[in-house]
């Protein structure tokens, strides 16, 4: 069961069967997934900070629970990526598959830089059209946001996402005065 702990740990991202299996010594997917959802049970009944996730694709995660994410994810060492560049992933995410020449009259000439760090970082790819190139997300953007590897279904928790921040920033508005102050407080908003 270690092992499996330290595998799921290290990677910091989902692992299928076959990968925890050569981990532990096991041939048998059964005995893995079996030995996997052990952990998944440890740490959803130890209080710990950390959970396991068995995804639909039959991948297993290890991360933070997120009633803890907000309280330190400024504790991270470094953001993945900035604002524009981010931007520009969750307008490609939602549109995908888009072509770059789009992204671009959309998001300004900065977009072919931020298309080229996402490309690095492996968040997303291209396929040439013609003159231009048509982008999508990668499997490691669906494992990184923890998010669908159908695209009809990611897109789907996207607008939630989307909707969810929207929500979020116009109940900010109406919560704070002029003043900058939270209303009835002498507490700044936050």
């Amino acid at each position: 069961m270690a092992l499996v702990e330290a595998a799921l740990y290290v990677t910091g991202r989902p692992i299928d069967l076959k990968t925890l299996g050569s981990v532990v010594g096991f041939r048998s997917e059964d005995k893995t997934r079996e030995l996997a959802r052990l952990v998944k049970v440890k740490y959803g009944s130890d209080g710990s900070c950390l959970e396991v996730l068995e995804l639909s694709d039959g991948r297993f995660v290890m991360q933070l629970k997120p009633q803890y994410v907000k309280h330190v994810k400024k504790l991270a060492s470094r953001q993945l990526l900035t604002s524009g560049p981010m931007k520009t992933l969750s307008f490609i995410a939602y549109r995908q598959p888009i072509p770059q020449s789009y992204v671009a009259k959309v998001r300004g000439n900065l977009a072919y830089s931020h298309v080229k760090q996402l490309r690095e970082t492996g968040l997303i790819a291209e396929q040439a059209l013609g003159r231009t190139k048509v982008l999508s997300t990668t499997p490691n953007f669906a494992d990184y946001f923890n998010l669908s590897h159908d695209l009809p279904m990611m897109k789907k928790q996207l607008e939630k996402m989307f909707q969810s921040i929207r929500t979020g920033k116009a109940s900010k508005k109406k919560t704070s005065s002029p003043t900058g102050l939270a209303p009835n407080t002498l507490k700044p908003a936050s």
